[in-house]
């Protein structure tokens, strides 16, 4: 990966006398330079080149209105205008900021395949906005440039929002972003719509413990538009947020590298309906989990709290992909046909849900099957169990099927024992975890099968896995809201679907390795 290269402060003052000036071959100062196309203004944004135009010739890097390609060719490469993408199939090349007052909107049908080479990514500033509101008939897809057949995780960036609303943590640089932060006090902020969208091919560990997710989100306030994503084989997690309140509906996470649902810093918002189906051959060092919930890194008790609300989400685990005969090991974990070889080291899966560090992650009316370990109430850094004793967590109305073991007690033990996730000793092997005796609280109305066939799963959609329930399956009429938000539908069945009503349909995509863009 190119490094990043910038201005030291003599020439970020020299170009900055220049700024705001048109390099366009037409130096007249009308809005199309005289020629009937827009006259492109330079200027610089933090030692980076930023113009009020985003699209370039493919050929040249060189001015184009109608040219197919995002970003001049840089590393970097900072958007300053408002612009409207139409239909069309275009290449983002480098990194690209929206930044603070630019608006990209992106017209529904459209395509945006990344730049391998440079990890293309898209990074909307905080006060920017990406309107990519696209249909179910005619979705937006961003996706990987490499032709059909040979597609892998990492084969560009991602997508990065950042806005102002509240944190844990005040002002935060972006996982992922080497120049962008996050947070603020406007908890109502607004970045834009993200809906019908698919994200495809994404992610990339460019640094240790710096990866790009498919689709990360840092303090994206309530006034954002999500709904409609499917993030698919992404390098890292499928979804990340650190902080803000944005609620989201309608979330597919498909054969995610690492975890598919990441909670950091303080995220408050409400998400209903997510569908997460894993992939028996990828898993990354780290051990893979659907849910993964920290208040922080340290698991320091600061405010505000990592106390989302998720209901309706669907795990899928590696043990349900049809035709594969799982084994929860390194030598059967290999990426198969998707390892990128990136650097991106493959590992074991891990739980369903892994809620640690001193969060306190709401989750109700769900529903796991076919993973290693059902739920970690984690207990090594932070106060996760005494929130769960204190009642603070609310975790009810969910469903458990065919888990190797419904509890454990701490990070990478696979052992339903009580267990001293500090000192890192079993207190007694005998008993079964405080995750298991926390799933099964009466008051919690949580339920579990031995199998996952009493779910009576199909396979409606050719995900390569049963997720949606027959008309006699046990998770329909047995949902429950009580005391929850106003915002969340009031629906009957637990997790993502009912028998009948299919909210993939027409947008979504379960091979994208074969399709053809």
């Amino acid at each position: 990966m190119e490094k990043f290269k910038y201005l030291g402060l003599a020439s970020i003052i020299a170009i900055a006398a220049t700024s705001m000036t048109s390099c366009s071959s037409d130096d007249d100062n009308n809005d199309d330079g005289g020629n009937g196309k827009p006259e492109y203004v330079w200027s610089t944004d933090g030692g980076l080149k930023a113009c009020d135009h985003l699209l370039f010739s493919e050929v040249d890097n060189s001015e184009n209105a109608d040219g197919k390609q995002i970003g001049n060719g840089d590393a970097e490469f900072v958007f300053t205008g408002k612009q409207t993408l139409k239909k069309g199939t275009y290449l983002l090349k480098g990194w690209v900021y929206i930044a603070n007052g630019a608006e990209l909107t992106i017209e529904p049908g459209t395509i945006i395949k990344g730049d391998k080479q440079t990890k293309a990514s898209l990074i909307v500033e905080r006060g920017g906005k990406l309107i990519a509101q696209g249909s179910a008939t005619a979705p937006i897809v961003f996706t990987s440039e490499e032709s059909a057949g040979s597609r892998k995780p990492g084969d560009w960036g991602g997508i990065i929002i950042c806005g102002k609303a509240k944190n844990n943590q005040n002002e935060m640089q972006i996982e992922g972003g080497p120049r962008t932060k996050h947070g603020g006090n406007d908890d109502a902020d607004n970045s834009g719509v993200l809906s019908y969208v698919r994200i495809e091919f994404a992610g990339y560990p460019f640094q240790t413990d710096q990866e790009i997710n498919g689709l990360t989100l840092g303090s994206v306030g309530s006034g954002t538009k999500i709904d409609h994503v499917q993030v698919s084989y992404s390098n890292d997690d499928s979804y990340e947020w650190f902080g803000g309140t944005v609620n989201c509906r309608y979330l597919v996470a498909f054969h995610g590298w690492d975890d598919d649902f990441d909670t950091d810093n303080g995220f408050s918002g409400n998400v209903q309906y997510g569908l997460s189906v894993r992939n028996a051959k990828i898993a990354d060092k780290s051990q893979s989990n659907g849910f993964e919930s920290d208040n922080n890194a340290s698991g320091s008790d600061v405010s505000p709290y990592t106390n989302a609300t998720f209901s309706n989400i669907t795990f899928i685990g590696p043990k349900l992909q049809t035709g594969v005969n799982f084994v929860n090991s390194t030598d059967f974990i290999t990426g198969g046909q998707m390892n990128p070889n990136n650097g991106s080291a493959l590992g074991k899966f891990q739980s369903a849900m892994q809620v640690r560090r001193s969060s306190r992650l709401n989750i109700i009316n769900s529903v796991a099957a076919g993973w290693p370990i059902g739920l970690i109430i984690d207990g090594e850094k932070g106060d996760t169990p005494a929130q769960a004793k204190a009642g603070t967590i609310r975790f009810h109305n969910n469903v458990f099927a065919g888990m190797d073991i419904i509890g454990s007690d701490a990070n990478k033990i696979y052992d339903d024992v009580l267990y001293d996730a500090v000192n890192t000793t079993v207190i007694d092997a005998n008993q079964k975890s405080y995750s298991n005796t926390f799933f099964y609280l009466e008051a919690l109305k949580n339920k579990s099968y031995d199998d996952a066939s009493a779910l009576y799963l199909t396979d409606a959609y050719g995900v390569g896995s049963p997720f949606m329930p027959s008309a006699i399956s046990p998770l329909l009429n047995t949902a429950s809201f009580e005391g929850e938000s106003s915002w969340f539908d009031k629906v009957a069945y637990v997790g993502a679907f009912n028998a009948t009503d299919n909210w993939l349909t027409g947008w979504t995509c379960f091979d994208p390795q074969n399709e053809q863009y």
